[in-house]
């Protein structure tokens, strides 16, 4: 069996804020189900610290963020204000999937993050996740299903 260098692989970037540690829960969990395919690279960044490269050199893209005020964070906003523009045109169809701890409804933060991805001209191949309240056992298992989901699609080319 031949090995593919890491460089050659897919790249699945999960990019996500946290404050209170739940985001980060389930981005961790997300991680830990793209890890379980080993055919795709996985690189995870803090919101303000993922780069315009980051966006450009990966091949499917998961986005984590807490519900704010019915409205994702400022960090993930940031994001989208920073690699907007220097990304139009060159994202087009870009995979995409989100997940939302959420204190109340999370469909605000989910629509927000739509409408922006639509402006990118991305693809959603997953449903958003949103987590209401405290995060479950379960919870964190649909987090790592879905990690793993978006690592296998893209392993396999059918995104």
């Amino acid at each position: 069996m031949t090995n593919i260098s890491e460089s050659a692989r897919p790249r699945l970037l999960i990019v996500y804020h946290t404050q209170s540690g739940n985001t980060g829960q389930l981005a961790e969990a997300v991680l830990r189900g793209a890890q379980t395919e080993a055919g795709v690279t996985t690189v995870i960044k803090r919101a303000f610290e993922a780069t315009l490269e980051d966006l450009l050199n990966c091949q499917a893209l998961l986005i984590g963020t807490p519900e704010n005020f019915g409205y994702m964070s400022g960090a993930i906003k940031d994001f989208f204000d920073r690699t907007y523009y220097p990304a139009e045109g060159k994202t087009v169809a870009l995979p995409y999937a989100i997940f939302v701890s959420a204190g109340n409804d999370g469909r605000g933060a989910v629509t927000q993050i739509e409408r922006i991805a639509t402006g990118y001209g991305w693809k959603a191949v997953a449903e958003a996740l949103i987590v209401r309240q405290k995060i479950t056992a379960d919870d964190l298992h649909q987090a790592e299903e879905l990690g793993a989901a978006l690592a296998a699609g893209l392993a396999l080319g059918i995104f």
